[in-house]
C-alpha cells in the first residue's frame, strides 16, 4: 500500500494561487491572502487538507477588510465567520474575498465598483449575482468551494450562469454571524462547488448551531431518502427564449429518464406569488435597516441602483409588514399540499441565462426575471441545490434546482447527484485541471490521431463508458483521418445500438477552444449514457449520415477500425 503524499496538498494549494494569476481576471477578488502565509499553513492531517476556497466579501474574513462590494463601508473584522473558520478548522485553505454585486442586492453580478467578473462561459453572459466572484471562481478551477450568501437567489443564480452546484440549505442551518446582513431573516451562507459530491461535503463542514448567533436553528430531524422518488415540475414555465425553453424540456425529459423517479406536475402560481412579495414587500426594509443609515451619507462610491433601492424602502411601515405576514402565511397554506404529493420539486434555476447587454438596457427588469424561481425558497423555508441542467442548443447553460422542506439536504443531495450523473459526483478536479465532462467517440479516443486535441488543452481521461442503445455510428468519408459521426435517434428505432466512447475532463476555460477544431457535421451536445448521465460529447446532425458508412453493428469506433483493417 502506498503511503500517502504529505506534500500534495500543499501543491494543490500552490496551485491554486497559480490559477489566481492563470486566469488573470482582477474582478473576481476584491483581496486575497498572502501565498506563503496559505501555503505555511497547511495541515496534511486535516480531512480537508488540499482543498481550497473563496469567500463572498460580505462574509468576515480573519486579516482581511469586509467591505460588502463598497469600499467606504470597509471595515476589518476581529475574526472570521464561522462559516469560513469552520472550513479552515477542517482543513480546507482561504484564498481570499471575492467580488459581489454590493450589500448583496443584485442577482447579476453587474453592480460593484470592483468591476463585472467574466463569466466563466461566456464572457458576452452576465456572472450572476449576488455572489458572483466566488462562483465564477469555482466555475473556473481556482477554489473548490465557494462561499456565498443567498436571501432571494445569491446562492443559486451564479451557479446556473456558470454551469456548477450552489448549495443553499435551510435557513439557520449555517451561522450568518459574521456576515453583512442583506435581509437579515432570510439570509444564508450558500456554497458553490464543481460537482453534487463536493458541495454536500463542504455543506457539511460548515452547517451546525451556533449559540452566539440568533438566527441559527437546532437541525430538525432530516427528511429520509426515499426507495423511490415522486418529483413536482411545473405545469409550465417562463422562459426567457426559446432555447431556454427546450433545454428545460431537455432537461425534464432527463429527469422523465431516470428509473428511480416519478414525474407529477405541479402548480407553482402559489410558489411565484410569494415570490413576487420579496421586492414588492417590506421585507427589503430590512436591508436599509442593515445599511440604510450608511447609505444615508451618499458615499461616492455606492452603487446607483442598489443604492435607490435600499433608500427607497425607508418608507415601509410596521402595518405593511404585518399585513404581509398574514399574506405570506395564507399563500404558504396554499403551497403545503405540494409536499404531500411530492419528495421534491425541480424547477429552472433562472428562465435562462442573461447578457451583459441586456442587463445594460434593463438593469432592473433583466434582475427581477433572474428571480422568478429563486425568490419565494428563502421565504417558504425551503432548502434547495442548483445543478446544471441540459444545455442550450448553442452551448450556453440551462440550470435546474431541486427544492424541498427545511431539513430536505439529504435527499436533495441524492437526487441532485442522480441527475446530473456519476461522472459529475466523483472527487473534484485539482485546480486548473477543469470541470467540464466531455465524451468522445472516435479520432478523440485514447491512442487515435486527434487526442492530443484533448490533451494539449489540459484534458484527461475520466473513464471508458457506453451510450444508451439508441445511437447510430457512421464512418464519414474522405479526409486525411478517418472521423465517426454519432447520430442519437429515437428509442426502438431499427439499427441502433449503444455505442462505446470515452469521457474526458478539460478545463471549463479550455472548452470554447476546443470546440475550433470540430467541423461540420460534427458538434457538441448532449450524450446520453447508459448510467444515466449526460455529459457534453461530440454528436452529429442527421444529415451526416447521406455521405457516409453505417457501422454502428461494429458497437464503437476501435472495433470498426479492426475490422476495416483487416479486410484492407
Amino acid at each position: 500500500m502506498t503511503a500517502p503524499d504529505s506534500d500534495e496538498p500543499i501543491r494543490r494549494v500552490a496551485a491554486a494561487f497559480d490559477r489566481i494569476a492563470e486566469v488573470d481576471d482582477p474582478a473576481i477578488f476584491i483581496s486575497t491572502v498572502d501565498r506563503d502565509t496559505a501555503l505555511a499553513s497547511v495541515d496534511p492531517t486535516l480531512p480537508l487538507a488540499g482543498l481550497t476556497f473563496v469567500a463572498k466579501n460580505n462574509i468576515d474574513i480573519a486579516g482581511l477588510a469586509t467591505t460588502a462590494g463598497c469600499p467606504s463601508y470597509a471595515f476589518e473584522p476581529s475574526e472570521s465567520a464561522p462559516a469560513v473558520q469552520r472550513l479552515v478548522d477542517a482543513g480546507a485553505t482561504c484564498l481570499g474575498a471575492t467580488n459581489l454585486d454590493q450589500f448583496a442586492t443584485g442577482l447579476v453580478g453587474t453592480r460593484s465598483p470592483y468591476g463585472v467578473p467574466l463569466n466563466a462561459i461566456d464572457p458576452l453572459l452576465v456572472p450572476g449575482g449576488s455572489s458572483s466572484g466566488s462562483a465564477v471562481a469555482v466555475a473556473l478551477g481556482i477554489a473548490d468551494f465557494g462561499l456565498g450568501t443567498d436571501t432571494a437567489g445569491s446562492g443559486r443564480v451564479p451557479a446556473a450562469q456558470n454551469r456548477i452546484v450552489g448549495f443553499k440549505g435551510t435557513r439557520g442551518l449555517v451561522p450568518t454571524r459574521g456576515v453583512v446582513p442583506a435581509v437579515r431573516s432570510l439570509d444564508c451562507v450558500s456554497l458553490f462547488a464543481r460537482n453534487v459530491e463536493l458541495a454536500a461535503r463542504g455543506l457539511e463542514a460548515i452547517a451546525g448551531f451556533d449559540q452566539l448567533d440568533p438566527w441559527s436553528r437546532l437541525a430538525g430531524p432530516p427528511i429520509a431518502v426515499p426507495p423511490r422518488f415522486v418529483v413536482g415540475v411545473p405545469a409550465s414555465v417562463e422562459t426567457a427564449t426559446d432555447a431556454d425553453a427546450t433545454a428545460w424540456a431537455a432537461s425534464v425529459e432527463r429527469l422523465e429518464a431516470l428509473p428511480f423517479v416519478d414525474v407529477e406536475t405541479v402548480d407553482l402560481q402559489p410558489f411565484i406569488e410569494v415570490g413576487q412579495m420579496l421586492y414588492n414587500g417590506p421585507w427589503v426594509a430590512e436591508r436599509f435597516a442593515a445599511v440604510g443609515e450608511f447609505l444615508a451619507t451618499d458615499p461616492a462610491d455606492a452603487d446607483p441602483t442598489v443604492a435607490s433601492i435600499i433608500s427607497n424602502a425607508n418608507g415601509r411601515t410596521a402595518v405593511e409588514a404585518y399585513e404581509a405576514q398574514y399574506r405570506l402565511a395564507e399563500i404558504r397554506r396554499r403551497t403545503e399540499p405540494v409536499w404531500q404529493r411530492v419528495d421534491a420539486l425541480m424547477t429552472p434555476t433562472t428562465p435562462g441565462v442573461a447578457t451583459l447587454a441586456e442587463v445594460a438596457n434593463d438593469p432592473v427588469g433583466r434582475n427581477s426575471a433572474l428571480g422568478t424561481y429563486t425568490n419565494f425558497v428563502n421565504l417558504l423555508d425551503l432548502a434547495g441545490i442548483a445543478v446544471p441542467g441540459v444545455d442550450r442548443d448553442d452551448g450556453w447553460p440551462f440550470g435546474v434546482t431541486f427544492l424541498g422542506p427545511a431539513w430536505s439536504e439529504e435527499l436533495l443531495v441524492d437526487l441532485a447527484g442522480r441527475f446530473v450523473g456519476e461522472s459529475q459526483a466523483e472527487a473534484p478536479p485539482s485546480p486548473g485541471s477543469g470541470g467540464v465532462d466531455v465524451v468522445v467517440v472516435g479520432a478523440h479516443l485514447e491512442g487515435q490521431p486527434l487526442n492530443w486535441q484533448l490533451t494539449d488543452h489540459g484534458g484527461r481521461f475520466v473513464r471508458a463508458a457506453r451510450t444508451t442503445p439508441n445511437y447510430l455510428l457512421y464512418a464519414l468519408e474522405g479526409g486525411a483521418i478517418a472521423k465517426p459521426a454519432l447520430v442519437r435517434t429515437a428509442a426502438g428505432e431499427p439499427g441502433t445500438s449503444a455505442i462505446e466512447v470515452e469521457v474526458w475532463r478539460l478545463p471549463a476555460g479550455e472548452v470554447g477552444r476546443f470546440t475550433q477544431y470540430i467541423p461540420e457535421p460534427l458538434g457538441l451536445g448532449r450524450v446520453q449514457l447508459e448510467d444515466g448521465s449526460a455529459p457534453t460529447g461530440f454528436i452529429a446532425e442527421s444529415i451526416a449520415s447521406e455521405a457516409a458508412t453505417d457501422v454502428t453493428h461494429h458497437g464503437g469506433w476501435r472495433t470498426y477500425l479492426a475490422q476495416r483493417d483487416k479486410l484492407t
